[in-house]
């Protein structure tokens, strides 16, 4: 697999699509990390990490609206690709449907949203927009 971000993303969003509850993804740090600032945004109801085998994996459970039943994802957009790194200053920090949604960043002090890089005037890659 040459893009492990892009299958996290690419897993939530075909279980989005599925309506299904809880997906579960092989586990790295970087994705641990993602998963957190996902549930501390509100974008996920909850998560676990499973630590089975070498690798272990992260359960994610998906959050709906009760009554509507529309997730609370819309979009999931993987910016940053291994063939083409996409990298930005905190001068030209992105603003996703202007400032609505997050665009989560690797920089030197880990990973976070553009509004705390920007806070922090750390630039990093941008790995992908949540909205």
């Amino acid at each position: 697999m040459t893009d492990p971000i892009a299958d996290f993303l690419t897993r939530l969003r075909n279980a989005i699509m599925a309506h299904h509850r809880v997906v579960e993804v092989p586990a790295s740090n970087l994705k641990k990390e993602i998963t957190k600032i996902l549930f501390e945004k509100g974008y996920i109801l909850n998560y676990k990490f499973v630590e089975d085998g070498p690798q272990g994996s992260i359960k994610v459970a998906l959050k709906y609206d009760p009554v509507t039943k529309a997730n609370a994802i819309t979009s999931l957009k993987r910016v940053s690709t291994p063939g083409l790194r996409q990298y930005t200053g905190y001068k030209d920090m992105p603003r996703v449907i202007n400032g609505l949604g997050i665009a989560i960043l690797s920089t030197s002090q880990g990973v976070m949203t553009n509004k705390e890089a920007a806070a922090l005037k750390i630039g990093g890659e941008v790995l992908c927009y949540v909205y």
